[in-house]
């Protein structure tokens, strides 16, 4: 009876001191003057710790079919040894799809300065200016001068010859260097390679009181005289740089040319400091709504209710030692997988003590309601939770950095979940009745018994819903494009956070003056901080107005997200292929448990859920973005597993009721199963408007569609899907 029972306490003890030993501390440790004391077991993704996320597209466009084979790869080579001169930080840059490449820059916060080093392809010439006055007339007057080129040099016309005397690719080193002339001034110093320093030996010879300009990417940064031979093999490039501007092309010189030029079509910035904000928002929203949950099933389910918050807590351990040991990166939505985990595994916890409160009602002992509970609960909780996994896997198969973050911690969590909840609890229960330190098991019974005709009350369901859906589509129809965020139809996110409170009429107007008056604004953090939508690449020209506007009034960017029309196009389709697939799965799985007719109703509450949660989201004026897609996937698997608890029930009442009419067992099993269905209800919420008013403005609409998505969900379970099942077994 009590079989390896002292065997399976010991092994979970282990597994659970293990997981803490590999998760602790989970953040990074500071200490008061903040120094870094102990590093976290977490990899931070970009949007909790601050960074870059980028897509750079390369463009092969003008190189011939030979040069074009391995252009890419050369590009990466080349971005690397920008970003990482060192070889030090090891950046994760990699290949996406025919031409594009993926940039993570971890910690990198300084934008400007990260994308001029990697946009410029650094083609550097020396090219000698022309010094013919009738040459230079003629191309200042527009005519024909074939052979030279006409540029500019600190705003003067310069005619240089169009053929390079001597390029970069002979250059071994560029390194910063100061100038004792100019006080201290910083210039870049270039070494050639033996041919090169040969070459530029005989240019100098030959040229003596001519200038020498040398151009980088089409514009020259300086035309100095040769004033005499250098046979030295070095050369300078000055141009009243500052330190920085120097140390950053001597970098991109010393990495060497791209072979083609690189398009940002996508990037995703996190300043350090929203970063941090993000995981105190989170962490405060796991605690609250954590709180909350635990002293709920203390109360209502009283020693129950304390083995099943032991077995919370060691969810949670068990989660973050996952995360740790597979080095797994934990990203905000992945916090919201957190949070929401700690509602839903309380799912399990309710359908066995609400199973062992119905055995021990019908006359079991104790330890034999127990065991009865469990056993009977396993199918079930087996059920609705795998159907849940299949939306988490489809979602990381199918989504995005940080949709993939909250798929993985959602997966892990599901799991532990199952375990804390089926092996876990089981054992504390048979510890606790083994040695007699529990002989009875009470719990509240504050939802009793009920006989509602739900079935009966579907005609007035179906009005109810339908009137909701019909004002949601009439709107999503009305708003067009504007129902969809930048992740679908590309376009530029900025939120910007000011020292002190700034009005809307303030930033309507600086934009205006840009020609970009119909943008969307958006003011929260007490007026300090504002977001910035557009439907454009804007990022730069923003940043520069708003400097000059507010010039009184400083501010940091804290985050910036632009997204390519292509790189828009690909999230729609990878984001209906997500849904599509998460649908057939669903559909497939209940048709192998229970019946096709089953899974036709469940798939049509499960439209009838995700419609309603957009109209809500339309409703009130948010946007669709990829966040909001892994919301409605989640919602998805909430509902099914709720609709599956119930059509569990149906299944085993209809082998006990066997002269009873289907709509009489429909009514009994969702009255049965109603008092499971509003306590996971009302536990899942619990969290998750801990996440809406805590977890901050960046996940605010994920929450928000989470939100509406529980409660739809409990009403689509309880009035929906066994009303579908009721017509549809009529019609035949």
């Amino acid at each position: 009876m009590y079989k390896y029972l002292r065997l399976k306490a010991v092994l979970i003890v282990l597994l659970v001191a293990f997981a803490l030993w590999k998760a602790y501390p989970p953040f990074d440790q500071f200490d008061k003057e903040g120094n870094l004391t102990k590093e976290g077991t977490l990899n931070l993704g970009l949007d909790l710790q601050g960074g870059m996320y980028l897509v750079l597209e390369v463009d092969t466009s003008e190189l011939d079919d030979e040069a074009k084979k391995d252009a890419r790869e050369r590009a990466i080579e080349v971005l690397r040894n920008r970003l990482d001169p060192q070889g030090v930080k090891e950046y994760p840059i990699y290949p996406q799809g025919r031409d594009r490449i993926v940039i993570q820059l971890p910690g990198e916060t300084d934008r400007e300065r990260i994308l001029k080093r990697i946009k410029k392809v650094a083609h550097l010439e020396f090219r000698l200016v022309s010094d013919d006055v009738d040459r230079m007339k003629a191309a200042l007057d527009g005519a024909p001068t074939p052979g030279f080129e006409l540029l500019e040099l600190e705003e003067k016309p310069i005619l240089l010859e169009k053929k390079a005397s001597l390029s970069g690719d002979s250059i071994v080193d560029a390194r910063v260097e100061f100038s004792q002339k100019t006080f201290g001034e910083p210039y870049v110093s270039l070494t050639f390679d033996d041919k090169g320093a040969r070459l530029f030996s005989q240019i100098t010879a030959q040229n003596v009181n001519s200038r020498l300009a040398i151009v980088l990417d089409g514009v020259i940064e300086s035309a100095p005289v040769i004033r005499e031979r250098i046979p030295s093999g070095r050369a300078q490039i000055t141009g009243r740089f500052s330190m920085d501007e120097a140390n950053d092309l001597s970098i991109v010189l010393r990495a060497g040319a791209l072979p083609a030029p690189v398009n940002v079509i996508e990037e995703r910035t996190v300043g350090p400091t929203l970063g941090k904000d993000s995981i105190q928002n989170g962490i405060k929203a796991i605690i609250i709504g954590g709180i909350i949950v635990l002293s709920f099933m203390f109360i209502y389910y009283l020693i129950a209710g304390v083995v099943a918050n032991a077995a919370l807590t060691m969810n949670l351990i068990l989660i973050l030692g996952v995360l740790s040991y597979f080095k797994a990166t934990l990203t905000l939505p992945g916090i919201a997988g957190l949070v929401l985990t700690v509602g839903m595994a309380v799912d399990a916890n309710v359908l066995i003590f609400e199973r062992i409160k119905e055995e021990l009602k019908s006359g079991k002992t104790l330890h034999s309601g127990i065991v009865s509970g469990y056993n009977r609960a396993f199918l079930t909780i087996l059920d609705a939770n795998v159907t849940t996994l299949i939306t988490a896997v489809i979602l990381f198969q199918f989504g995005t950095g940080p949709v993939r973050g909250f798929a993985t911690t959602l997966s892990i969590g599901i799991l532990a979940s199952v375990f804390t909840a089926i092996v876990v609890t089981r054992v504390i229960f048979d510890i606790m009745t083994k040695n007699k330190v529990i002989t009875r098991l009470k719990m509240l019974h504050l939802i009793k018994e009920t006989n509602v005709n739900f079935i009966g009350y579907r005609k007035i369901a179906y009005i109810a819903s339908l009137i909701i859906i019909v004002i949601g589509i009439s709107a999503f129809a009305k708003r067009g494009d504007k129902n969809f965020g930048i992740d679908f139809t590309g376009g530029t996110v900025q939120q910007f956070k000011f020292a002190e409170p700034v009005s809307t009429d303030e930033i309507r107007a600086s934009l205006g003056r840009i020609g970009m008056a119909d943008a969307s604004v958006q003011q929260f953090g007490g007026n300090r901080e504002v977001i910035i939508r557009t439907f454009t690449d804007t990022s730069e020209i923003v940043i520069e107005e708003f400097r000059g506007s507010f010039s009184h009034n400083p501010f940091n960017v804290t985050r910036v997200e632009k997204v390519g029309p292509a790189i828009g196009k690909d999230l729609r389709g990878k984001a209906l292929l997500a849904f599509f697939y998460a649908l057939i799965g669903i559909c497939i799985y209940i048709s192998l448990r229970f019946e096709f007719k089953f899974a036709i109703a469940a798939i049509i509450a499960l439209f009838h859920d995700v419609i309603i949660a957009v109209s809500a989201l339309v409703l009130t004026g948010r946007e669709i973005s990829i966040p909001v897609i892994a919301a409605l996937l989640t919602v998805v698997g909430y509902s099914i597993n709720d609709t599956i608890v119930i059509f569990d029930r149906i299944r085993e009442d209809m082998k006990i009721m066997r002269k009873s009419s289907f709509k009489d067992i429909l009514n009994m099993s969702v009255n049965q199963t109603l008092s499971r269905t509003i306590l996971t209800s009302m536990t899942t919420l619990f969290v998750v408007l801990s996440l809406f008013l805590f977890g901050g403005e960046v996940i605010n609409d994920f929450s928000f569609v989470l939100l509406v998505g529980v409660i739809v969900g409990t009403y689509s379970s309880i009035f929906v899907a066994g009303s579908i099942l009721a017509d549809w077994s009529h019609r035949r």
